[in-house]
């Protein structure tokens, strides 16, 4: 929870709620300042974490094909309104050289980058550029699919639709044949 001040997140929430109209001092929302506050210092620790802290660490591998992490589930906030959105990741790699990543490290960087106020476009070329500067692979390939309350809650209110969004990075922009492979995979 470092550098959020939650005294000031606390005051705003409070705010907020007699803005609407509520009362902040109703015993069903006096504590909801203090919990508001802590859920966003949780939510929003993506913001003093750097992603490419998890490639640091490498492994020397014989392995210059393909390797898939696919269905990583993560949440954000939506940075235009503050209401979450969530979905699943698919992050894939060519090695290059056998420099090979655990493959917990990429889920942690899906999550780090996804705990900020976020644009799910921003997400899915965030993680792809990380790990092509830190690993220099191949090629990089993320797929993100997702959940807006946004627009399921809100203004047109289409519960269900899910956006997708994908980063294409190295050998796969020019190799239709690899791209088809991979795309196909993280069906």
């Amino acid at each position: 929870m470092m550098n959020v001040d939650l005294d000031k997140i606390q005051q705003a929430v409070r705010m907020i709620l007699e803005a609407v109209g509520d009362d902040p001092d109703r015993e069903g929302v006096l504590d909801t300042p203090k919990r508001v506050a802590k859920m966003y210092a949780e939510v929003f620790e993506g913001m003093h974490i750097d992603e490419e802290q998890y490639f640091e660490t490498v492994f020397s591998e014989d392995h210059e094909e393909m390797v898939l992490v696919k269905d990583i589930p993560f949440y954000s906030m939506c940075e235009h309104h503050l209401v979450p959105f969530f979905g699943k990741a698919h992050v894939a790699y060519v090695p290059r050289g056998g420099r090979v990543v655990g493959l917990s490290k990429l889920a942690r960087a899906v999550d780090t980058v996804a705990k900020r106020p976020q644009l799910q476009e921003r997400i899915t070329a965030t993680v792809a550029d990380s790990i092509m500067r830190k690993l220099d692979p191949h090629g990089v390939v993320v797929v993100v699919e997702a959940e807006h309350m946004c627009m399921t809650m809100r203004g047109v209110k289409k519960p269900g639709s899910k956006t997708i969004t994908s980063a294409v990075r190295g050998m796969f922009e020019k190799d239709a044949a690899a791209r088809a492979e991979v795309i196909s995979l993280m069906r």
